[in-house]
């Protein structure tokens, strides 16, 4: 599959995997499944798209919130098993945007990690999926993405 060829195609780099921000694992791996945490967007150890979508920040920037989690998610998940050529599946994600209570696109920004998952992993790619408006996320930030990933 060669995961990480495809994200340099794509002019993208896995960037370092984050630190945990406090008593967690960044992926767990219980059989054949990897759980991994929920990931903000961040680059070069700071965090980025600060804001709530639907007031700071535009659908766009939300979306792209959303895909710099998910390189992120990739990142730790490549700390835990090696190689991301492991994935069989990606089984589910879950995308929580912070949003004004109006805003109704939720669905639209965390495409920003489906739509790059899909890329990568071709059909084993396409994911059960929840997105969801938030009050609040750590540090402020945009966009928080999890994910359930199947690996052999």
């Amino acid at each position: 599959m060669q995961v990480e060829a495809k994200l340099h195609a794509l002019g993208l780099e896995l960037p370092p995997p984050p630190r945990p921000a406090a008593n967690y694992l960044g992926a767990v791996q219980a059989g054949q499944l990897l759980f991994v945490s929920g990931h903000v967007p961040t680059k070069d150890g700071m965090f980025i798209y600060v804001g709530k979508v639907g007031k700071d920040l535009s659908l766009e920037e939300g979306y792209e919130a959303a895909r710099i989690a998910a390189l992120n998610c990739l990142a730790s998940a490549k700390t835990a098993i090696g190689d991301l050529d492991r994935i069989t599946r990606v089984a589910k994600i879950l995308g929580m945007v912070n949003c004004t209570d109006d805003f109704g696109e939720q669905h639209k920004v965390v495409n920003g990690a489906s739509d790059l998952l899909v890329h990568l992993f071709g059909d084993s790619g396409r994911h059960a999926r929840s997105a969801v408006g938030m009050q609040a996320l750590p540090f402020g930030v945009a966009v928080e993405i999890e994910m359930i990933l199947e690996v052999a």
